[in-house]
């Protein structure tokens, strides 16, 4: 902590979810739960820089055995950010929707057949600052056919909206590098708006997977997608930039730190995790990364 403190700009990490049972990679429940990651944001707090960010993953939570979703996911939000330690500001929500996911809750919904499956989960941005350091023009996406079309013959239909909203003859004219994104990120490569943030977590984890077969090692159930830490790292650092993740399973964060030229702290509880997260990287990078004698439960490009 004294080495890195006040020196990370982002902490970017998924720690394991608020759930109401178990799961191996080790969580708490209930009420410890909330305690447990509320007193995290001092900690947090204290490593950042005055205009860092910190970006948490957290996945919905359901009552043990009702169809019906649990509130402390969103009480463990809530208490994090109300820590009266920090005085952290909650500048964004963001959703990651993937509609491949496996139906679940299974019970609710493949056998009684009583609810939507759950397919997104929600991203939340902090920091120190109201204006902490960020910039989308550095994660535009391609514009729209309808957008290219619109730029092309360089009017469109100005005026008052029924939103009470009034678009100047001028605004959307402008050409920039391309469009601003939503903070609505999918995980599908189907027919969707091409404004949206889209990915596949499945190419970019095919040499984990393999190694992790290869050497008899359980994989990380709960890996974080590749695009999700691409997004996060680009929009709200620069390249030479500090980022963190303090649970980084099979540590993308730090792949993809590393391939976008910023330096980078990981840090995992389970040495398997942690050793089997250097198929990640290009061989010369992994051989460093590998233990040279018993095992490493964290690993850093700084």
């Amino acid at each position: 902590k004294k080495k890195v403190g006040g020196k990370v700009q982002l902490i970017l990490t998924s720690p394991p979810f608020p759930l109401k049972r178990k799961k191996r990679y080790g969580n708490f429940t209930g009420k410890t739960y909330i305690d447990w990651l509320s007193g995290l944001a001092p900690l947090f707090a204290e490593l950042l820089t005055d205009d860092g960010s910190i970006v948490i993953e957290l996945g919905n939570a359901w009552e043990p055995e009702q169809p019906v979703q649990s509130l402390l996911p969103l009480k463990s939000l809530l208490a994090f950010v109300e820590n009266k330690k920090t005085n952290l500001k909650l500048c964004q929500e963001f959703i990651c929707f993937n509609p491949a996911r496996l139906p679940s809750p299974a019970q609710w919904v493949t056998i009684e057949r009583i609810r939507a499956k759950d397919s997104f989960t929600r991203l939340w941005w902090m920091a120190k600052s109201a204006r902490p350091a960020a910039d989308n023009g550095r994660v535009l996406k391609e514009y729209s056919k309808a957008m290219k079309q619109l730029l092309a013959r360089q009017s469109y239909n100005a005026g008052k909206r029924p939103s009470e909203h009034v678009i100047s003859k001028n605004g959307f004219l402008k050409k920039h590098r391309g469009a601003i994104p939503p903070n609505v990120i999918v995980d599908d490569l189907r027919s969707i708006p091409s404004d949206l943030l889209i990915g596949a977590n499945t190419g970019s984890s095919e040499a984990y997977q393999i190694f992790c077969r290869d050497q008899g090692f359980d994989m990380h159930p709960a890996r974080m997608p590749r695009f999700l830490a691409e997004f996060f790292i680009k929009f709200l650092t620069k390249p030479g930039d500090l980022v963190l993740d303090p649970f980084s399973g099979s540590n993308t964060v730090g792949a993809v730190a590393q391939e976008l030229g910023r330096r980078w702290i990981s840090i995992e509880a389970r040495d398997e995790y942690a050793i089997a997260s250097v198929a990640r990287f290009d061989s010369q990078t992994a051989t460093s990364l590998m233990p040279k004698s018993g095992v490493a439960a964290s690993t850093s490009q700084t």
